[in-house]
């Protein structure tokens, strides 16, 4: 199968139920990123090594299930499609699961973290089965260079909703009145909100005809061939690169409000700001990216953010309550192109290899970076865990030692510029632009026909 003219329009409404789907996988991660750490250590008080323990030990199943789950949708040939019915499969599980993760049925520390940990990789597991399918439908459903930004910018958008919902977890907990029990509710009423949407992706959601037989489940060659293709490898630093800062930036912002300004209540707010301010920002990238490339957005968003940081780092508990909301909302203009731009420049990736290799295996491809989204956020569980471990956090302790306060303020702006850094190297001279792009669709459709393709620009 090749790259076809899409089976059905792409309207607007269209576009935004189908973002919803990311709406509710990104409340799951969300959490994950912005709550979960605090909750475990604060509330459910497990030691924080152990905390950051459990998100790798988790990845370490994803990093066989999520490419197996996009080869298993490559693969499968159902009457009814080859990745929607994944929706209805796993839209259940994920908010039983997601539900389970804010409970407290034990109070020592190895019954806690075995607990948590089958909880955390059922949650997993759930969340490939329909993130991997869903975001290998994008580059199927939109097969032009800017038709797959405007897409993505609509499931960014959703994503990022979903991230406000997470952002909100602290300020209905705290409504409820607080404690184990407030966690609990908040998280079953979100649990069932996470599965709701499901039904009407699937509606919405479409897939060209595949004339093509049943590929072999054959992971690890597909893998190999993944490794050899340079354009992908280095998406996947770039991509890490922007999650890992994201990810390390959402589990420390409460850190940093709630201990370094002394300002607990003003940690769901703090997100919010940034959080809007990334919404609000998604319709200037779409248009500005009809004019450039998008790798340059991206090393644009990255350097903004970088600045952001730095401003950040100089707060201080004197400065007014408004001064953070402001650098918050100024930071979620660069934010909003780093989440943005990876995920509308796979698609070109994925028809790359179908003209050297003669297969589309977008499921395969996606799931690989799947992996990397949760191994993200699981990289900023290591760092921050083992960081406050080492520096001598007490949970007890009605004010924490200056070690742990460095520590807090490092991992908010240092250790996030760090990783930006890092994509911002991969970034440089990236190849497929949107002149590559054009050479590449042109040569499939030549190849599909028959007839040789146009000579390559040099």
């Amino acid at each position: 199968m090749s790259t076809a003219t899409p089976s059905q329009p792409l309207t607007p409404l269209r576009k935004a139920v189908f973002g919803m789907g990311d709406h509710s996988v990104n409340i799951a991660l969300s959490c994950l990123s912005l709550v979960y750490f605090t909750f475990l250590v604060t509330v459910a008080g497990l030691d924080p090594w152990r905390a950051g323990l459990i998100a790798w030990l988790a990845r370490l199943v994803d990093a066989v299930t999520d490419p197996l789950m996009g080869r298993l949708s490559d693969a499968t040939r159902w009457e009814i499609g080859r990745r929607r019915p994944f929706f209805l499969i796993g839209m259940v599980p994920l908010g039983i699961f997601f539900s389970l993760m804010w409970t407290t049925p034990f109070s020592e520390q190895s019954q806690m973290f075995a607990y948590y940990l089958v909880i955390y990789i059922g949650l997993a597991l759930s969340t490939t089965v329909v993130s991997v399918p869903y975001m290998a439908l994008i580059p199927e459903m939109a097969t032009g260079y800017d038709e797959r930004t405007s897409l993505n910018s609509y499931r960014s958008a959703a994503a990022i909703m979903g991230t406000m919902v997470a952002a909100g977890f602290f300020g209905v907990a705290e409504w409820l009145g607080g404690g184990a029990e407030a966690f609990a509710t908040t998280g079953l009423a979100i649990g069932i909100w996470m599965v709701l949407p499901w039904p009407f992706v699937y509606a919405v959601s479409f897939e060209n005809k595949v004339t093509e037989r049943p590929a072999q489940i054959q992971l690890w060659s597909t893998l190999k061939n993944l490794a050899g293709h340079s354009s992908y490898v280095r998406l996947c630093f770039i991509y890490v690169g922007g999650r890992v800062a994201m990810d390390l930036l959402g589990l420390s912002v409460p850190l940093f409000v709630t201990l370094w300004l002394g300002r607990p209540g003003d940690v769901h707010w703090s997100l919010l700001s940034m959080l809007g301010v990334v919404i609000l920002s998604l319709p200037f990238w779409l248009r500005y990216a009809r004019r450039q490339e998008k790798h340059h957005i991206f090393t644009l968003g990255s350097v903004w953010f970088i600045l952001c940081l730095g401003v950040i780092g100089m707060g201080e508990p004197a400065w007014p309550r408004w001064t953070m909301f402001a650098i918050s909302g100024l930071l979620g203009i660069g934010y909003a192109a780093v989440d943005l731009m990876p995920w509308a420049m796979i698609g070109e990736v994925v028809d790359e290899n179908e003209l050297s290799s003669g297969q589309r295996s977008q499921g395969v491809y996606n799931g690989v970076l799947t992996f990397l989204r949760k191994a993200g956020g699981a990289t900023a569980y290591m760092i921050a865990g083992f960081a406050l471990s080492l520096a001598g956090y007490d949970r007890d302790a009605a004010r924490q030692p200056p070690m742990v306060m460095d520590t807090i303020r490092l991992l908010t702006t240092a250790a996030p510029a760090l990783f930006l850094g890092l994509g911002l190297i991969a970034v440089r001279g990236y190849p497929l632009t949107r002149a590559r792009h054009s050479e590449i669709l042109s040569d499939l459709a030549a190849r599909e026909q028959g007839t040789p393709g146009p000579p390559k620009s040099s």
